[in-house]
């Protein structure tokens, strides 16, 4: 196995090595100077929402966003620097990082400038995240080959689910579920960033599996060209292992909608690269279950003007019943990590 490994490329693992360590020193060599920065120009900080937990009105008041700028800064510079620039993976990857950071950072603008908590509207958004979405999955999946373009994989059985052309909009789907999970995940200090932390390092071995001939009895798919993802995943892996230097509790920067819809849209993309869209239900556990209650809350209160939880996302509700935030987002770590692990064990049975 090692033999095909390397004579596929030699330096492969130390790319991916380099590319976590290059994102990693990035965040955390200029993260000091780059919060001062949010700070100076940003005179009160991320606008907290009102109907939101009162203690976070008083502890996380003057908090700056947009520190994804930087995690989507250092990601795209690691890329840059040791993935090999000819697959189109790898610019697709930086593509949806660019628009979806961008949307994000709009968004962040605005709610910083008018000091509200909402700007872009719903409708906005998902129309931005939809019409890219299409546009990365349609040459997603012209360039994967046909035996596997409208397949899916489905976990411990190593085989593919043909959806046909029904595969273009469940792939949309994925892309901008992701997105918004990530984005509702962001309510608690390095919550959701210890979470894309985890889903990345679980992915970033899926993709180094599926794009590995020899190893197709493992990802139960070969895709050329992956293997190359693995190298943007685990820059992911190290910018956000450096921002939770700075937005563990309390934090000092909040990344974001400029971070959480672009690493959320990255994660989402990347299970479409590799054809392991199932799995990445069950690696996102917490982000699934996050984005479910949201629909679940607005749903039965729209009905019957009671609700499910205390308070939606359900990081909320779990601080209503008295958690502390830090033992939510250790718990819900704990969770993602065991999520992962199950899901990962999918590649060996």
């Amino acid at each position: 196995m090692f033999t095909v490994l390397f004579s596929l490329d030699p330096l492969i693992a130390l790319r991916i090595f380099l590319a976590f360590l290059t994102a990693f020193a990035i965040v955390t060599g200029c993260g000091n100077r780059f919060i001062a920065w949010l700070h100076a120009h940003q005179n009160q900080g991320q606008p907290i929402r009102e109907n939101g937990p009162q203690s976070h009105l008083l502890t996380k008041k003057g908090t700056p966003t947009m520190g994804g700028i930087l995690i989507v800064a250092a990601i795209a510079t690691a890329a840059l620097l040791w993935a090999d620039l000819a697959n189109v993976f790898v610019w697709l990857c930086l593509a949806v990082l660019l628009v979806f950071g961008l949307t994000g950072f709009a968004d962040d603008y605005v709610k910083v400038k008018k000091h509200t908590p909402d700007a872009m509207t719903a409708k906005m958004k998902l129309l931005l995240q939809f019409a890219t979405a299409l546009a990365v999955v349609w040459i997603v999946t012209v360039q994967t080959p046909p035996s596997v373009r409208f397949g899916v994989t489905v976990p411990y059985f190593h085989g593919l689910l043909n959806l046909g052309w029904f595969y273009l909009p469940f792939a949309m789907i994925v892309i901008a579920g992701a997105s918004n999970a990530v984005n509702l995940s962001d309510g608690l200090d390095g919550l959701a960033g210890g979470l894309s932390l985890i889903a990345f390092a679980a992915f970033a071995l899926i993709a180094f599996v599926t794009g590995i001939p020899a190893m197709n009895t493992v990802s139960g798919v070969f895709i050329p060209g992956t293997v190359e993802v693995a190298v943007i995943c685990s820059a992911a892996v190290g910018a956000c292992l450096g921002f939770l230097w700075f937005n563990c509790a309390p934090a000092k920067v909040f990344m974001g909608d400029t971070g959480s819809l672009a690493l959320g849209a990255l994660l989402g993309t990347v299970a479409v690269m590799t054809r392991h869209e199932i799995l990445l239900a069950v690696i996102g556990a917490v982000f699934v279950a996050e984005a479910l209650s949201v629909m679940i809350q607005v749903f039965w209160y729209k009905r019957t003007q009671t609700r499910v939880f205390l308070m939606a996302p359900i990081h909320h509700h779990f601080e209503q019943k008295g958690w502390k935030e830090t033992t939510v987002v250790v718990r819900f770590w704990i969770i993602a990590v065991v999520a992962a692990t199950i899901g990962l064990s999918s590649l060996l049975f």
